[in-house]
């Protein structure tokens, strides 16, 4: 049972490949069967088959409160089993695919996650659309056969899906378990009733994802089971699904509250006796505190709430530079024996927004530097392993980003599990449409029935993250203009905000507020956080209207003037950036075909920084830096709506970061250095070009060069020392390919992999800018190529052969491990070069420090 919901979403256990943490009693050999395909196994290899991730707890006689003590030993009482391997995929309809004897021999053997989406062929008459990138679109089915232990016959279980994109349908065996439209919210199904237990007794999951009807989005949405499945099982006294809630509603130095709360159900035996042990484990993963909650009797199919405070000493707090996490392990006791336990991991941080001053957090006041994200990662689609999403926010937060819009829809859960990691903060949006849609097929057709139960189903599982500042109702909703209806479903969604997660305001990404009268007819007052796009002028005004708003740019442009309205007025706390990296989708960026993506990124789909992401980091990053560009045409401005400052039209190439023009004659050229340093100096070929001081105004520092080849080399200068450099070369012919990978090793599993850059070089090692050579890739050892990409929009070719042409004279190969130990030679080649070659080094997986069951 689970109660008070049908269908809830769910949690991540943070990684999709686990260390064994412990073995079920499943030792008996047992009979597998895959499709019409059975396999024997036993010990490690069964194992291997079956994960079981088991949750630590502390035992009652470990540790007073406030106490450190060592880390807490295992437990068995609730078992969270990976359910992405062995999976049959179909992509197409098939009639009675949901039977258990449907014959799917025939498929795809595949593990998931899985966007089936990705693998193309784009097309110009595909039903996605510029939208949708001209990916391909349709129903896709996926089976899995398993077989389950007779000990389990007495337990609970459930199947949790991180995402199935999307109108989805999950049965087992030949049973319906529920129908789900979003295609970005956990799916919890309780599959208790329905399945068989034995040696010889066999179940089968089935799936059906339908994106058929198009269009459907605005952006690339993919298709398929793209997240992580987990089975988890559980004694019939258990914690309810996401009822663990970890707040720290008191914070000094010397001590923190920290207060969970959780619901427990009883679905066995007459009335239990129960009670909770809470033990918090600190950043060093030793126990800091415990407390034993007052036990409270619950009827057969009842529940009863805990609530606990607990005084911690000495917290450490979570921030942005210094992002401490520690946990919280919730156990259930009944006469004396422990029948479910839980953790969460949570953050100690105090955050608010003030009218005045916009951004708190700990105490000190900055803006927020932030940028949207959607949840494609480029070349693997939306089924994006966790390497990709670090890979991108490290090389964003260099160029000193420090909070993410997850533009328009929740994230996954291990994002967010980075984001904490990392130190980034999170507006985590829910919706893009309301019930005025933006594309015939998309969310506004489910919104009245679903919107709730969506928005309640994400709060439930995102709300322990530290990350999390800002909930969004939507963006550039346009319902708005019908006042009334406006109205009455903002303030149902913001009550439901609130009502699962009363500590963190709910902003929404207002559209043209002015044209719409938000401001006027107090729809912009049902929010805790004014928020609008674009419109820098509107929403200073509108506070400047009532100076008790507190205010935050949801969706901002690219433009210095748009930086100094956030700079120079502290009321605004902070702007999110369309957008940080480029994203497949919403081919619109100067015109439509052949492109298949949006190029609004400070950084394109590899992470690979465009001019405009060094002035960024000119004007956000802490660290001295200094980069040049060439500038090649004046910047053009689209016209200005009212009150709104114009934007630099970014849809012609104009800024290069190179030393190699076309024209190789004598020329002037003009230079624009990017720093936030106080002084630079500019050199050609050794010769000083002259010194200018840091702009007040952020623009940028410009020469007008006299073209001879060679070396352009920038040196910034605080306090008269030498801080930072930037050089450009003029680059020949291209001789040879050069290997550079992120990092030189890489873990066994899905959920790693490494960037290896492949560029031309010349015959002094110069890399060539201009070249488009088909680069070939291949790799030796334990790896496999997970996908190739370039950062092109208009390139067609699959993302899936090891093959790319380079763009700006690069490309890129990711490369995963396919075991824990060994060498693997990644190679680049093409016709009339040298070969390029780098070593990676395949290591096993870390263990994780902490575990998500639901």
């Amino acid at each position: 049972m689970i109660v008070g919901i049908e269908t809830l979403s769910t949690g991540s256990i943070g990684f999709r490949e686990s260390p064994v943490i412990g073995v079920c009693p499943l030792i008996a050999p047992l009979r597998l069967s895959f499709g019409n395909r059975c396999r024997r196994t036993t010990g490690l290899a069964l194992a291997a088959s079956f994960v079981f991730f088991m949750p630590t707890l502390v035992p009652a006689a470990r540790a007073a409160s406030g106490t450190k003590s060592k880390s807490p030993i295992l437990s068995s009482t609730r078992q969270v089993r990976n359910f992405n391997d062995a999976w049959r995929f179909l992509q197409s309809d098939a009639d009675h695919a949901e039977e258990p004897g449907f014959d799917d021999s025939k498929w795809r053997s595949l593990s998931v996650p899985h966007d089936w989406s990705i693998a193309g062929p784009v097309a110009k008459s595909s039903l996605t659309g510029q939208g949708g990138g001209y990916f391909p679109n349709g129903i896709g089915w996926y089976r899995k056969e398993f077989a389950l232990p007779q000990q389990d016959s007495h337990r609970h279980l459930y199947i949790v899906f991180d995402g199935v994109m999307a109108n989805s349908d999950v049965w087992i065996n030949g049973f319906h378990l529920g129908h789900r439209p979003n295609g970005t919210v956990s799916l919890l199904y309780e599959l208790t009733g329905h399945l068989r237990f034995g040696l010889r007794a066999h179940n089968v999951l089935a799936v059906r994802c339908d994106n058929a009807q198009q269009p459907a989005s605005r952006w690339y949405e993919g298709a398929g089971i793209y997240r992580s499945v987990r089975l988890v099982s559980t004694e019939d006294l258990h914690l309810d699904p996401w009822s663990v809630f970890v707040t720290t509603p008191t914070i000094t130095a010397d001590k923190a509250i920290v207060h969970v709360q959780s619901t427990v159900v009883n679905e066995g035996s007459p009335e239990r006796n129960t009670a909770l042990t809470i033990s918090l484990i600190g950043p060093d993963g030793r126990t800091a505190a415990m407390q034993n909650v007052p036990a409270q009797n619950i009827a057969k199919g009842g529940t009863a709430q805990f609530n606990a405070d607990i005084n911690l000493a000495k917290p450490t707090l979570w921030d942005i530079d210094n992002p401490q996490l520690y946990r919280a392990i919730v156990q259930v006791k009944s006469g004396g024996t422990i029948t479910d336990d839980e953790q969460q991991q949570f953050g100690i941080r105090e955050f608010h927004f003030d009218a005045d001053t916009g951004f708190w957090l700990n105490g000190r006041n900055f803006k927020l530097k932030g940028a949207a994200l959607h949840i494609d990662g480029g070349a693997v689609g939306i089924a994006v392993p966790t390497a990709v999403y670090e890979h991108r926010l490290l090389a964003l937060r260099a160029l000193g980003v420090n909070a993410i819009r997850t533009a328009h829809n929740p994230q996954s859960p291990e994002f967010l599990d980075l984001c904490d990691r990392l130190g980034f903060l999170v507006m985590d949006e829910m919706f893009d449409a309301w019930t005025v849609g933006k594309n015939p097929y998309d969310y506004h057709l489910f919104f009245q029935e679903w919107s709730l139960r969506d928005t309640r189903d994400a709060v439930r599982r995102d709300r322990n993250h530290p990350s999390i500042i800002l909930y969004s109702a939507g963006n550039e909703i346009h319902d708005t203009p019908h006042e009334e209806l406006a109205h009455k479903i903002l303030s149902s969604l913001v009550a439901t905000f609130h009502e699962n997660d009363p500590t963190r305001p709910v902003t929404q990404a207002l559209f043209r507020p002015n044209v719409s009268h938000d401001y006027d007819n107090g729809l912009a007052d049902l929010l805790d956080v004014v928020g609008q796009n674009y419109r820098e002028k509107e929403i200073l005004a509108a506070h400047e209207a009532k100076p008790t708003r507190k205010i935050v740019g949801t969706e901002n442009g690219h433009d210095r003037d748009i930086w100094l309205a956030l700079r120079d007025h502290p009321p605004y706390s902070g702007q999110f950036l369309w957008t940080g990296i480029d994203y497949l989708g919403e081919a619109r960026e100067g015109g439509d075909w052949p492109l298949i993506g949006n190029g609004s990124g400070l950084l394109d789909r590899t992470a690979y920084p465009r001019a405009r992401a060094f002035e960024r980091q000119s004007w956000w990053a802490s660290q001295p830096n200094v980069h040049m560009a060439r500038r090649i045409a004046p910047t053009e401005h689209l016209s200005g709506d009212p009150g709104y400052e114009s934007a630099p039209l970014r849809f012609r190439q104009s800024l290069f970061l190179d030393w190699t023009p076309q024209n190789p004659a004598p020329h002037d050229e003009s230079v624009e250095v990017y720093t936030n340093c106080e002084e630079v100096e500019l050199f050609l070929n050794g010769v000083s070009l002259g010194k200018q001081q840091l702009h007040p105004d952020a623009s940028a520092l410009i020469w007008k060069v006299a073209y001879a080849p060679g070396t352009l080399k920038a040196v910034a200068y605080n306090h008269g020392q030498q801080v930072a450099e930037d050089e450009l070369h003029t680059a020949g012919e291209a001789t040879h390919l050069v290997l550079s990978p992120e990092r030189n090793t890489v873990s066994a599993g899905t959920e790693d992999l490494v960037y290896v850059e492949a560029s031309l070089g010349d015959r002094n090692g110069n890399k060539v800018p201009d070249a488009s050579t088909l680069i070939h890739f291949s790799v030796s050892g334990p790896g496999t190529i997970v996908a190739v990409d370039n950062g092109s929009n208009a390139d067609h070719d699959s993302f899936q052969i090891p093959q790319r042409h380079a763009y700006q004279g690069r490309a890129v190969v990711l490369v995963r491990a396919t075991a824990a130990k060994g060498t693997i030679q990644v190679t680049a080649s093409a016709p009339g070069l040298t070969n390029g070659t780098t070593l990676l080094k395949a290591i096993p997986i870390k263990p994780a420090s902490f575990i998500r069951s639901f």
